[in-house]
């Protein structure tokens, strides 16, 4: 059968129509989750605004509006993470999806170093749910809070819970590794599989006054690391000091344990 090109441009201009109503140009929520997966936030986020924009069922709007909070949490956008996972913390018909929100605004409010807010967050939702799927991480969330907090023997609680109450869940290499950490606070500033390159940042830390060393992990897959920290310091004010000064003179950051 021959079509004329005229025929031809019909059809395809039919199809076209046909492919722009049916929204977001293919895409779906795994296309969102494939753009976290891969830390790209900024295309996941387009990608759900883009399926937001076609009136997608109530369960989809839920679980979009939940990558979009996960979306803003990790671009640092604090506010906007917390107004999206607040209001999602309000939601009755799915409790799998609450529990999440609560766990993304206690997120929100620990990387802003709002402890205080993220410990209430936290206990508010294993108030709400004791048997909630995601209870091994609520007990990591609470032990960090608390270490942050100079709670040391609350941490050590939780911790010592999620090992002996978890130990098949995600959260017990991190439990076992926190229970390692000494008691005070310290800044990382670098981990290394090398361990000469972590000698030689420790060295140039040190010529410039600073109270540099190594802590040697390993990790889940049995790779040791060579963590390199700056201080021991007993309150949680000074090592934030601490943390904007060596990111100010260039290094990557973190704030320990």
């Amino acid at each position: 059968m021959h079509m004329s090109k005229q025929s031809v441009f019909s059809v395809n201009s039919i199809l076209l129509a046909a492919f722009c109503l049916c929204g977001f140009s293919g895409l779906s929520v795994n296309d969102v989750e494939t753009a976290i997966i891969r830390q790209d936030y900024e295309q996941a986020r387009r990608v759900a605004e883009d399926l937001l924009s076609g009136a997608p069922s109530e369960d989809q709007r839920l679980e979009l509006s939940y990558y979009m909070g996960i979306c803003s949490l990790r671009l640092g956008e604090f506010a906007r993470a917390k107004k999206i996972f607040g209001d999602l913390s309000k939601t009755k018909k799915n409790v799998q999806l609450r529990d999440k929100a609560y766990l993304g605004l206690f997120d929100a409010y620990y990387s802003e170093g709002n402890y205080n807010k993220a410990y209430k967050t936290i206990t508010r939702l294993l108030k709400l749910n004791r048997q909630s799927e995601f209870l091994s991480l609520i007990y990591l969330k609470l032990a960090r809070v608390h270490l942050r907090l100079a709670q040391w023997y609350k941490a050590c609680g939780y911790l010592t819970k999620i090992i002996s109450e978890y130990p098949d869940s995600l959260e017990v290499h991190a439990a076992k590794q926190l229970l390692n950490e000494e008691q005070y606070f310290a800044v990382q500033v670098g981990a290394f599989l090398d361990k000469n390159r972590a000698e030689r940042l420790v060295f140039e830390l040190q010529e410039k006054g600073e109270y540099a060393y190594i802590i040697e992990t390993v990790d889940q897959e049995n790779k040791k690391f060579y963590r390199v920290r700056v201080g021991q310091l007993v309150q949680l004010e000074k090592a934030q000091k601490l943390e904007v000064k060596l990111s100010q003179e260039g290094y990557p950051t973190r704030l320990y344990p």
